[in-house]
């Protein structure tokens, strides 16, 4: 579904899937970690700690001022961003469990809606980790930027974010990440008043 409007802006500053403009797209990245005989608390536990760490500085650089090295992220922190060819935004964690952890956009982040960063295994019972997104454009400009240049700069980001976690495992990514993009409906949790937790394998988990 293409939304050509956007609603009200949240109160609380967040930026929902359901306010933003074009189709809703729920982008994965799934890597299984091969080498590593980490367990998936430790691997979301050592991700909520070194964060900001792991995004590739050539795409995105993360900065959380209410949290210092080697302090784990909590539900209420800001983290600000700094986009190549964007400038900055940020986001919010607004979800953080023992595998899991899920941050919503702010207000002037060229996208609309929430992001789940969680850690699994795959059924050979090897460690893995996923990132998946659900978003639109916040705005037509930001969609149009989107198809120029951001989803490469999105994929290449999240790729290298999740290669610097299986080094950080004392593993490596098997093969290769896998990347899936489609269009999805609207969830009541891409929309205010919406749950902030992952609530099925579609919105998280391993």
């Amino acid at each position: 579904m293409v939304r050509l409007t956007q609603a009200r802006p949240d109160p609380s500053g967040i930026v929902f899937a359901s306010q933003g403009y074009g189709p809703l797209l729920e982008r994965e990245y799934l890597a299984v970690i091969e080498a590593s005989d980490l367990a998936p608390e430790k691997i979301a536990d050592l991700v909520r700690t070194r964060f900001v760490c792991f995004a590739p500085a050539e795409t995105a650089r993360f900065c959380c001022q209410s949290r210092g090295e080697g302090e784990s992220l909590q539900v209420g922190d800001v983290l600000d961003i700094e986009l190549s060819l964007v400038g900055t935004c940020s986001v919010r964690v607004v979800h953080a469990d023992d595998l899991s952890m899920t941050m919503r956009t702010l207000q002037g982040h060229p996208e609309a809606g929430r992001i789940t960063f969680s850690a699994g295994k795959d059924p050979a019972g090897r460690p893995s980790f996923r990132i998946r997104s659900r978003t639109r454009a916040n705005g037509l400009m930001n969609f149009a930027g989107f198809l120029l240049m951001g989803k490469q700069m999105q994929a290449r980001c999240w790729i290298n974010f999740i290669g610097n976690v299986a080094e950080a495992c004392d593993g490596r990514v098997l093969d290769a990440v896998k990347v899936r993009t489609r269009v999805v409906e609207e969830r009541p949790a891409d929309r205010p008043g919406g749950p902030d937790e992952p609530t099925d394998q579609q919105d998280g988990g391993g």
